[in-house]
């Protein structure tokens, strides 16, 4: 592999990373949402470049797998016929921005991501690569839980606020200022050392005794957060999600077929805009009782080289015996790169077999080792006593 195949942050399009079955390249769509055109041209080029497997990510991008080093400048200039290929590598790594699915046309939501993808675009922040945005303006907050550092929001009357992550109170803004406001946060987030080694978050930074400036600091309370949701009709189309995060290209490529537009998510669903039935294809989530959902599982060996075992396989054996309300993370290593946070139940790869942690993530102490995945699967009742 050529110096392109890059290891040890997230992907972009022109910065790849090397994972165990190729190139991982990912697409970050412009306001969150591809065009049909888009997305069945995504179907097409990861058949043809890739292995014909496409992740959702938690960051609402997608991810094209098992590109070559060879095809991968070939792929590109696609991507790039479909304007999906940043100016260059520093600003694709900047615009790192979570758009909320749920806009109607006319309001601020679409607005508001153009005016910020412009403004980073020219900008020459330094900002750490996981660090992003979040515009996440309607009544209720969809993106309470998902990783974000500056968050545009709205209080309990409607007004938008700007609001750094980690910090209870945001700032009411005017919607002409509300993106300077955003990069002035970002830029305070740096210049009082909220990054080290290209490394660092909001909330840490704020959670350490980083102080706003008063002009940063606000008293808007945010309106209240909401659950992730759960596939099935919206008033703005349908949402549908896929198995651990992965659609086949014959997926996208149908549901591009059904919608004139996607709107990608953190929830590793899509919601395929003015739909008003559900598709019926076994490879996608329709069901908001579907087992799948109640699963983690990052992609494991072989496609990922740190990852000590297949975490799909046993995921997908293990689903069905997870209790409802409870959440199975199968980690093929102890990063856990598919989910950072807590799980009623996490099962971690390791070179002796798999490690059992209740109520915890892959950082904490297990109560079980060396478990294999052939006895977790004729014993599920390890994990239904646990969940």
């Amino acid at each position: 592999m050529s110096a392109i195949a890059i290891k040890g942050w997230c992907p972009g399009a022109l910065r790849p990373m090397l994972s165990g079955d190729g190139l991982v390249v990912r697409v970050r769509p412009y306001g969150g949402r591809l065009d049909a055109r888009q997305a069945a041209g995504i179907a097409d080029l990861a058949e043809r470049y890739g292995n014909g497997l496409i992740d959702l990510t938690s960051r609402a991008n997608l991810q094209i797998r098992g590109v070559s080093d060879e095809g991968h400048p070939a792929l590109l200039d696609r991507l790039a016929q479909f304007g999906l290929v940043d100016p260059d590598a520093e600003t694709e790594r900047r615009r790192n921005i979570l758009v909320t699915p749920f806009w109607s046309a006319g309001d601020d939501t679409c607005s508001l991501a153009t005016e910020l993808e412009h403004a980073l675009v020219h900008s020459s922040l330094d900002l750490p690569t996981k660090f992003g945005f979040a515009v996440d303006d309607g009544k209720e907050r969809m993106f309470a839980a998902a990783s974000a550092d500056v968050r545009f929001e709205r209080d309990p009357s409607g007004t938008l606020i700007v609001r750094a992550d980690g910090a209870e109170l945001g700032r009411s803004v005017a919607r002409s200022e509300a993106v300077s406001v955003a990069l002035s946060l970002a830029e305070w987030f740096l210049a009082s050392g909220g990054a080290r080694d290209g490394r660092g978050r909001m909330a840490a930074h704020v959670r350490a005794g980083a102080r706003l400036p008063e002009g940063l600091r606000g008293d808007a309370e945010p309106a209240r957060g909401m659950a992730a949701p759960a596939p099935g009709l919206d008033p703005h189309g349908a949402l549908i999600g896929a198995a651990f995060g992965q659609l086949s290209h014959s997926a996208l490529r149908h549901l591009a077929g059904c919608a004139p537009a996607l709107r990608t998510t953190p929830w590793r669903m899509m919601l395929a805009e003015g739909l008003h039935e559900l598709p019926r294809t076994p490879d996608l989530i329709t069901r908001a009782d579907d087992p799948a959902l109640r699963v983690i599982a990052c992609s494991g060996a072989p496609r990922c080289r740190e990852a000590h075992a297949d975490t799909r396989g046993l995921a997908a054996a293990l689903a069905p015996h997870v209790a409802a309300g409870a959440r199975l993370h199968v980690s093929g290593c102890a990063k856990g790169c598919a989910h950072s946070g807590p799980a009623s139940i996490t099962l971690v790869g390791t070179g002796d077999g798999f490690d059992l942690v209740r109520d915890g993530s892959t950082r904490d102490r297990p109560v079980r080792r060396g478990l294999s995945g052939a006895s977790l699967v004729k014993h599920p009742s390890i994990l239904v006593g646990a969940c």
